[in-house]
């Protein structure tokens, strides 16, 4: 007998708009499970389950694969799952629109260019194979988007600093009028959008990073018209300025990525004026502990980062690091940490780390999931061992 909230496969299709096959296929592939199965073999779905699948329906018209889907979508359909997954994609569309108005353009110029000089122009042929072959830049800058926001997502959530990280950082770069200023993977540009009403108007900001998707998003998010900001893809080990050019440096999170730490920091030294000021931050070796404990716990083989970003640069040796480039090196904690009430956002922080979780959540998800519940009830408490250091360029 047929449940309350419970759809059959038969209605669950026709609400989607999509062929029972579709919805069978995708249970085989272990896509898109059904939430109950009765002894005689009856499949049932439920409203979450819908939203999962328009979630996948979009990401197939996008043009990635069952195999990308599977990976994108293992997480529970909670509502700030739902939320995160759809900024994201609507990110991922504007992209794509982006993307699709620039091969417009390529291939107008071409065929004109043809056309009039009764020749091929190799060089925009070049260009044109290259727009066109973005498929796999853009689904590893969902991929990246999706991981940065599911990270960023539990922090605001559950944070109980009330001033907020990004405002704190601000704060610490002690900014006034005149300033030129560089950020090193800004990322999303999220440290400018939330203070943007506390820059000075006679300033200039340039963000910068190695991915062009994070720099859309960030020129989106701060608009075109306002002259203090301007966009720069750059690598932050090579950075393609003058010698003291900026009056501040800013790196939230950045340096321990970085494959020749030592080249970015001179690199950064280069680029600041004398008495110019470097604002980095970094974790320190107790940072979000009770979450590696956690997924140990629940199977000791889970790694969540293969590599431990505060050994190559953070608050127990960055001092010794910099000093090499830096004086009046001062650290300052930023005090906070997490109570975390429900289990989705976690488990969604949890599959977005650099490590092995993948290989073994997947297929134990309903008992990880309830495993996590369980430590989340009474609010789990979790450590943050984060902050900055401040140093002025050493002459």
């Amino acid at each position: 007998m047929k449940k309350p909230g419970y759809y059959s496969s038969g209605e669950f299709a026709r609400m989607a708009g999509v062929t029972l096959r579709t919805i069978r296929y995708y249970d085989k592939q272990n896509i898109l499970k059904p939430s109950l199965v009765t002894e005689a073999g009856a499949r049932f779905y439920t409203d979450e389950d819908f939203a999962r699948l328009q979630q996948i329906l979009l990401l197939k018209y996008l043009g990635f694969s069952l195999d990308d889907i599977r990976e994108m979508t293992v997480a529970d359909s909670d509502y700030h799952f739902m939320l995160d997954s759809l900024k994201i994609q609507l990110k991922l569309v504007q992209d794509r629109i982006e993307q699709m108005q620039l091969v417009e353009q390529a291939i107008k110029d071409t065929a004109e260019s043809i056309q009039e000089e009764h020749t091929v122009d190799w060089s925009r042929m070049l260009n044109l194979i290259h727009l066109t072959g973005m498929e796999q830049s853009l689904k590893n800058q969902y991929q990246n988007a999706s991981n940065i926001s599911s990270r960023i997502s539990l922090h605001s959530l559950y944070a109980q600093n009330p001033k907020g990280w990004f405002p704190w950082i601000y704060e610490q770069c002690q900014i006034h009028s005149g300033m030129k200023i560089l950020e090193v993977g800004c990322g999303d540009g999220t440290l400018w959008l939330q203070n943007k009403n506390r820059l000075p108007a006679d300033i200039q900001v340039t963000l910068s990073d190695v991915s062009e998707g994070m720099l859309r998003d960030a020129r989106r998010a701060l608009g075109t018209e306002d002259a203090r900001f301007d966009f720069q893809v750059l690598d932050c080990q090579q950075i393609p300025y003058p010698e003291n050019t900026f009056d501040l440096v800013v790196a939230n999170h950045v340096l321990f990525y970085c494959d020749d730490l030592q080249k970015a920091l001179a690199e950064i030294r280069r680029v600041l004026k004398p008495e110019g000021r470097l604002v980095c931050s970094t974790y320190g070796n107790d940072h979000m502990k009770e979450v590696s404990e956690l997924v140990q716990e629940f199977d000791e083989h889970i790694v969540l980062a293969a590599d431990k970003l505060y050994e190559k640069f953070g608050r127990e040796n960055g001092a010794e690091i910099l000093n090499s480039y830096f004086s009046d090196i001062k650290w300052r904690t930023y005090e906070d940490c997490l109570i975390v009430p429900e289990p989705e956002p976690l488990i969604s922080y949890i599959l977005s780390c650099h490590g092995n979780q993948g290989q073994y959540i997947p297929e134990r998800y309903r008992e990880f999931f309830c495993y996590v519940k369980k430590k989340t009830d009474q609010g789990m408490k979790i450590t943050k061992d984060a902050g900055v250091f401040i140093g002025k360029v050493k002459e």
